[in-house]
Order: structure tokens, then C-alpha cells, then sequence
């Protein structure tokens, strides 16, 4: 038969909270913010955990380009957030930078992040897939030298033969000799030039200029 020690202790409920802290937090104020929180019994309290420098922090949507300090802590007494933020702001804190959850809450609200961020990033922390036969054949084939393999070998040629024989190549003016063909269409000949004074030069000159009678 339990003892009525034992009952109260399996009985006693405790409040556990994450402590959010935008930025760095040194060694002296948790060790103040730890003695100011006596007043509520702390079971427990844990070292500030620092985690990596984001773009923007979720919990705190107007900061950038800044780490969080986290600290889980667990009373024997009730503690609203706003008390604790107002013995932090005693000590120093801007309360603006600061942000007190419920741990069952914030570990909810951090499970439901990462598996929209997952549905989002499907790649990211995904394991890869194993090779099959067909990509290590291909891996196998490409390692040997593909650069060698298909352009100096030209193993993948677009020289192809058509049914029927080749086309001859086409014909342009300039295999041809130059000076045979007329630029003008419709004649393969070049006009002949003559003067504009012609055989009648002589006489015309005999019979004076045009217009005058000898």
C-alpha cells in the first residue's frame, strides 16, 4: 500500500516553460534570473541554448539576422509569463526581446514548423536513394571519360545516312565562274555597250546640228 508521501508526490504537478531570448545571454544574468525565479520553487532550470544566426527568427517576425538563447525551466508553483518577464525587464532585458511559452506548447508549436517546413522542402533531410542497376551502369559508363568517350570519339554522331542516298550539295552563284551570267533576270547574256553617238555620228556632223538645213 502506497504511503500518503508517495501519493502527494505522483499527485504533485509541476509548471514547465521555455524561456525565448532573442540574442546572446551571459553567465551573470541567468544566475540572477535563476534567484529571482526562486520565489516560484524552481525544480529545474537548464543552461541557455544558443541556436544559429537566421534571417528572420519565427518568434520574433521583426528582428533579422540574429540567434535565440532557449532556457527550459519547472516550478512547483505557478508562474504567469508576464511576471517573469517583468523580473527579467528588473534585470536588465528589453521584454520585447524575450518570450515565455508553455514547454508542452512550444514543443507543438516547433513539431508543426518543421513538418510544414519538410511539406515545403521535401529534399531537405531527406536520405538518398539507393543506386540501382541502371545508375550504377551509368554512373560506371560516364566515369570511364565522358567528355573522350563522346565528343572526341563522336560516339553520339549526328552524321546520319538518309533512305536513298545522300542530297548533292547546293549550288550558289559564287561556284560558278565569274563574268558568265548576267545580273539582270531573264538573261544569261551581258548586254553589249555602245556609244551613244553610234554609225550615224559622221553623218549627223556633215548635216550640221539638228534642226538646221544645210
Amino acid at each position: 500500500m502506497k504511503s500518503f508521501a508517495q501519493y502527494l508526490t505522483e499527485t504533485r504537478q509541476t509548471f514547465d516553460y521555455r524561456i525565448k531570448i532573442c540574442g546572446d545571454v551571459d553567465a551573470k544574468f541567468v544566475n540572477e534570473l535563476e534567484e529571482k525565479l526562486q520565489q516560484f520553487d524552481v525544480i529545474t532550470m537548464t543552461e541557455p541554448k544558443k541556436t544559429p544566426i537566421q534571417k528572420v527568427l519565427p518568434d520574433f517576425p521583426g528582428v533579422e539576422n540574429e540567434s535565440m538563447s532557449i532556457i527550459d525551466v519547472t516550478f512547483n508553483y505557478p508562474a504567469t509569463p508576464p511576471q517573469m518577464i517583468q523580473i527579467a525587464r528588473l534585470l536588465g532585458l528589453d521584454p520585447n526581446r524575450m518570450l515565455i511559452q508553455q514547454t508542452a506548447y512550444a514543443d507543438s508549436i516547433d513539431q508543426e514548423r518543421a513538418e510544414y517546413e519538410a511539406q515545403a522542402n521535401p529534399v531537405l533531410g531527406a536520405d538518398y536513394e539507393p543506386d540501382t542497376a541502371e545508375s550504377k551502369e551509368a554512373n560506371e559508363y560516364y566515369a570511364a571519360d565522358p567528355y573522350k568517350r563522346q565528343v572526341i570519339n563522336n560516339e553520339y554522331s549526328s552524321d546520319f545516312t538518309i533512305a536513298g542516298g545522300k542530297t548533292a550539295p547546293a549550288e550558289y552563284n559564287t561556284d560558278k565562274p565569274a563574268g558568265k551570267d548576267s545580273p539582270i533576270m531573264g538573261t544569261n547574256k551581258i548586254p553589249k555597250v555602245t556609244s551613244s553617238a553610234g554609225d550615224s555620228a559622221p553623218e549627223n556632223r556633215k548635216n550640221g546640228p539638228p534642226g538646221k538645213n544645210s
